[in-house]
């Protein structure tokens, strides 16, 4: 469990709530927690509810209500926690890309045909049972996920009283990713667009990924926090960028590109929390997705393909957890 002592202040009025990869177990990403005028906009909810406690956690002591949540794209790790933010702020208007609606229809319908499966399985414990459970209870609750307002496009836009400039990238991690800049900060809040130990590549575009973070990167900003990771100077991110490029080069040709990748990142990851084991099998996974390859059980990688969907196959929970 989360503990308050993980709460972040990056800079004056904006904290960050750090998800985190737990060895079998789904992920959380990070929560971003801004103080507005009108009161707290919080980025990304997570998807446990003990890190989506320690958000609601954080606005009880701050005597703030939540008025606005901001969704950087429908990956479970990253809307789940929207259930008990309606709960105790029904008011709070949620604000996110339409692209939920697709993944309903696509993967998430899969995942749900998946987990159906797994929990007929005898063999399953009934703490992995439970956890099937939660992700299904997630998929089934969509309505109640799924934005207010749907964002499209780019420009400047007023939440809460507090300005920030906000953009929809199109088929690159998903099928509609949002970013956000606080001008006033400097603080650059990317999404998944920026993950640490390595890119999941299940849902993604990956050239069209790669575009994204070019135009990221002719932004004006201080500091930009990851969707998972601990936040980066604009030169750590222009490593990120580069290993990215590296591992798309790779992929396409080589086997091994793990190595490459360690390399790259291994500095913009604290030694207490640099997982070589962790990130080298996630690292693998995205080069195997990245070639288009089949697991050794022969079972295909889901992607969104820059504007088309791949079906994942009849049971596609392999590799790290991700969804």
């Amino acid at each position: 469990m989360l503990s308050h002592l993980l709460l972040l202040s990056v800079v004056a009025g904006v904290h960050l709530i750090p998800g985190g990869f737990v060895p079998g177990s789904q992920p959380d990403g990070n929560s971003i927690v801004i103080e507005a005028p009108e009161g707290l906009v919080v980025v990304d909810t997570g998807r446990h509810a003990a890190h989506t406690q320690e958000v609601l956690d954080f606005a009880k002591k701050s005597g703030r209500p939540i008025v606005a949540v901001v969704n950087t794209h429908w990956h479970l790790d990253h809307i789940g926690g929207n259930l008990l933010v309606r709960r105790d702020y029904p008011a709070a208007r949620i604000y996110a890309s339409g692209a939920l609606a697709g993944a309903r229809s696509g993967f998430l319908a899969n995942y749900r045909k998946q987990l159906e499966t797994m929990l007929a399985d005898e063999s399953v414990d009934a703490a992995q049972k439970k956890a099937f459970a939660d992700e299904l209870h997630l998929i089934d609750s969509a309505d109640k996920l799924a934005p207010d307002v749907v964002l499209t496009g780019s420009g400047p836009r007023t939440i809460a009283g507090r300005s920030f400039r906000i953009a929809v990238e199109t088929h690159a991690v998903t099928a509609g990713d949002v970013w956000l800049l606080d001008e006033a900060t400097g603080i650059l809040i990317a999404g998944d667009l920026v993950t640490l130990p390595a890119p999941f590549l299940d849902t993604a575009c990956p050239s069209r990924w790669q575009e994204s973070l070019e135009r990221l990167a002719k932004l004006d900003f201080a500091l930009l926090i990851p969707g998972h990771g601990a936040p980066m100077t604009p030169r750590q991110f222009a490593s990120y960028r580069e290993a990215y490029a590296d591992l798309l080069t790779c992929a396409a040709t080589k086997d091994d590109c793990v190595s490459g990748w360690i390399a790259g990142v291994r500095p913009l990851v604290s030694g207490a929390e640099f997982d070589e084991k962790f990130t080298r099998s996630v690292a693998a996974y995205s080069a195997k997705t990245r070639r288009g390859s089949r697991s050794s059980a022969g079972i295909e990688r889901p992607t969104e393909a820059c504007g088309r969907t791949r079906r994942p196959s009849a049971s596609a929970r392999i590799g790290p957890d991700r969804r």
